[in-house]
């Protein structure tokens, strides 16, 4: 069995690496050439892509995979990847099964209503217009070839050094206050899970889309009160979000509030979280040493 992973970035590294031992093989996707020679030593077989460059046999490991995972982000012009690449992948004669990594930022805003899968889209930002339209690309692209393709929409990933404990230690962590603003979290190694039971899922022609979220929607500065409370330091001090000094891309992801179920990625998936929420990945990420 081998894996191609379009865009070797935090969540497709982490399941490559953990999930490394029911592969044969394993090649990816890496921009810079030390990032290149890092996974090569670990006997990963990287290729560099932009549109329109490619490293040499970078087709021939694409068209020799069973599983693809796909993480690389689209842009204005579309998905680069399934641009560039579409053909190769339509004629790999191993190929079962693609898992494209997307975000639920493509539900848009719903007032803090519970929203699941049924729910119709609502993209309130260009990219999450962009990652939508890159969704439908490689679902029917997975269609035509009579393969399975699921959808994985994640939310908010945190996980080893990159969390909310690893922010306070270094003084980036604020507590930013919105009234009735929630968000959805997710664990890398839950997304790991999701990624390799999508991989497993006993129907060959699946085409879903799956909520990748933890089970309990909670505003932002409770995750960072409870990461200083493990690390035993005073919180940062409350900011009003109308006052927040923030980007613009930050202040996007407070333009929208939701709850998103993750009941059919449990139920019908079949997954286990490892964190249902916040405070047990906070606990094992602490336990772990991350910001100490």
């Amino acid at each position: 069995m081998n894996l191609f992973v379009l865009g070797f970035g935090y969540s497709a590294s982490h399941f490559a690496r953990t999930r490394r031992d029911g592969y044969a093989r394993i090649a990816a996707t890496a921009r810079s050439a030390e990032k290149r020679a890092a996974l090569a030593r670990e006997g990963i077989a990287a290729f560099d892509f932009s549109p329109g460059v490619e490293d040499q046999g970078l087709r021939d490991a694409l068209a020799a995979t069973d599983h693809l995972l796909v993480s690389i982000p689209p842009g204005a012009q579309g998905d680069p990847a399934l641009a560039q690449f579409a053909d190769v992948i339509k004629s790999a004669p191993r190929l079962r099964s693609i898992v494209y990594l997307s975000t639920i930022g493509v539900y848009g805003d719903h007032a803090g209503a519970w929203i699941d899968e049924s729910t119709q889209p609502v993209p309130s930002s260009e990219r999450s217009v962009w990652r939508l339209a890159a969704e439908d690309g490689w679902r029917k692209l997975a269609r035509d070839k009579g393969i399975a393709a699921h959808v994985l929409r994640l939310a908010g990933i945190y996980g080893p050094g990159q969390n909310a404990l690893v922010n306070l230690r270094a003084g980036n962590a604020k507590r930013i206050i919105k009234a009735g603003q929630v968000f959805n979290r997710i664990h890398v190694e839950d997304i790991a899970r999701a990624t390799d039971a999508a991989f497993a899922f006993a129907d060959p022609h699946a085409d879903r889309v799956w909520n990748v979220c933890d089970d309990e929607p909670a505003p932002p500065q409770d995750v960072v009160t409870y990461a200083a409370n493990l690390l035993g330091v005073a919180p940062p001090a409350k900011i009003a979000f109308e006052t927040a000094d923030l980007s613009p891309m930050a202040r996007s992801f407070y333009s929208e509030c939701k709850r998103c179920s993750n009941r059919a990625m449990r139920e019908e998936l079949g997954v286990r979280l490892a964190c249902p929420t916040y405070r047990e990945g906070m606990d094992q990420l602490f336990a772990a040493g991350d910001g100490r």
